[in-house]
């Protein structure tokens, strides 16, 4: 492996590069960990630390790392055709490959696609397309889309609108008119007293309560991830899903399903939505589709608002320089083969994804951990002073010590990257971990948690 002069890499970006969501300030003072190689699971900084990499990246390195026939195809398709733009009717043939290959893996009501450059720009996408449905069909009133607070929709105006991260919205005079949000469907929140499937039901109560308190004559859409990704793995109850489909239905209102992080396997199915047996009308995708080897994101259009949009619209004024670009489109197809011909979905499914909720359902018996859950290649656990008799008794640590973050620091100076949402751990490991490396990472995960236990025991936290 190549040498590197960490210190004057730290430097250089203290100086010139501003990162996402960061404490400029306070990175300068200690410097990046700086990130040179990936292969499979795997990571090494530029020290020579080999990591195992929970989180894919950010929730998208499906396939792992060090994948040559996706950077062979990248490069093919730069030496044939670097770029060209899909504005003035024009196409290329990755796109249009991409689209019919999206068309054949997705849910049988989608037979188009938006593509954009990323899942925030996905959901800006959307929210132009929902105002643009209604006004056509002669209801331009109908133009608010409700959404959840603690959900994660993007970083665009749109998209940190959409999302209810109380801290985005802070900053920027956010949200935007025209969306509103409910509460999220967390069971250890908001379901004390109540079984998880009579909760399900009353969380999914409040987009009706909502829908009737705005208007239904004026809601556009319910956009939600079918499980919350950066708000902390919220995994919602069985009968939750099921029943937002009935209220949407119920008042003709468009159903969203944002898969950028849970689409492409990553819940063993192509899609989330096939997995909670909804039948959304639009899906944001990302992340997943290229295993984030090339940035890519657009919207699967379901025949509704399609039908609409082509036979009645006119022209749509909505776009992006890099819509179908060319080579991010080759890279996604080779992605999706190997998906395919590896069977990742079929081994989450049946093999892995399984192995994995057993093992790190385990964890639980730790004198941290207050509740561990998991579904397919997604997992989080909550760190607890002291534990009670049901997972709604539990003491939890006081939100000034940041738990979490220490727990982290254990994690990453320890060979395993975990993130912490709060003082909740989670994962989201690539889709080829083997049941072996299943056991490394759960070695890995429970000998951090011991080593935190012990910090916080000896500062008189417990």
């Amino acid at each position: 492996m190549s040498t590197y002069d960490t210190t004057a890499i730290q430097k250089l970006d203290t100086a010139h590069y501003l990162h996402p969501f960061t404490d400029h300030k306070a990175l300068g003072e200690k410097g990046a960990r700086v990130m040179v190689r990936g292969d499979g699971i795997y990571l090494w900084d530029s020290e020579g630390n080999k990591i195992i990499d929970g989180m894919s990246g950010l929730w998208c390195v499906n396939v792992g790392y060090g994948r040559t026939s996706i950077s062979k195809a990248v490069y093919a398709q730069m030496e044939t055709l670097p770029f060209y733009n899909s504005f003035f009717n024009t196409t290329n043939v990755p796109a249009v490959r991409l689209a019919a290959k999206l068309v054949q893996i997705s849910p049988p009501q989608f037979n188009h696609v938006y593509f954009a450059g990323s899942g925030s720009e996905g959901n800006d996408t959307n929210v132009r397309m929902v105002r643009r449905y209604w006004d056509v069909l002669g209801q331009p009133q109908r133009q608010v889309i409700i959404s959840r607070h603690n959900a994660y929709h993007g970083s665009t105006m749109a998209g940190a609108s959409l999302g209810g991260m109380a801290g985005m919205h802070e900053q920027g005079g956010l949200p935007i008119p025209g969306i509103v949000h409910i509460g999220q469907p967390s069971y250890l929140e908001s379901g004390k007293g109540m079984t998880e499937e009579a909760f399900g039901i009353e969380a999914a109560s409040w987009l009706e309560k909502k829908i009737l308190e705005v208007g239904a004559d004026k809601v556009a859409a319910f956009i939600g991830e079918p499980i919350q990704g950066a708000g902390g793995v919220i995994i919602p109850p069985s009968t939750y899903w099921p029943e937002i489909q009935r209220i949407c239905d119920k008042y003709g209102i468009l159903l969203i399903a944002d898969e950028v992080i849970c689409g492409f396997g990553r819940l063993g199915r192509w899609f989330a939505s096939e997995l909670f047996g909804i039948k959304p009308d639009l899906i944001t995708f990302a992340k997943g589709v290229t295993s984030g080897y090339v940035p890519l994101g657009g919207v699967l259009v379901g025949d509704r608002v399609a039908k609409v949009l082509i036979e009645q619209g006119g022209e749509f004024n909505h776009g992006f320089t890099y819509s179908g670009h060319p080579v991010a489109c080759a890279a996604a197809l080779e992605n999706i083969r190997i998906i395919e011909d590896e069977k990742l979905i079929e081994r989450v499914a049946n093999e892995t994804g399984p192995y994995l909720k057993k093992r790190f359902a385990e964890l639980a018996d730790h004198p941290l951990v207050g509740y561990a859950d998991s579904c397919g290649f997604v997992a989080g656990l909550n760190l607890v002073r002291s534990k009670g008799a049901t997972v709604h008794d539990n003491v939890a640590f006081d939100e000034s010590l940041a738990v979490g973050m220490v727990c982290r620091s254990y994690m990453f100076n320890n060979g395993m990257i975990m993130r912490a949402v709060g003082d909740r751990m989670i994962i989201a490991p690539p889709l080829i971990l083997t049941t072996a490396q299943i056991d490394e990472m759960l070695a890995l995960i429970r000998h951090c948690l011991d080593l935190t236990y012990a910090d916080v025991k000896e500062r008189g936290w417990l």
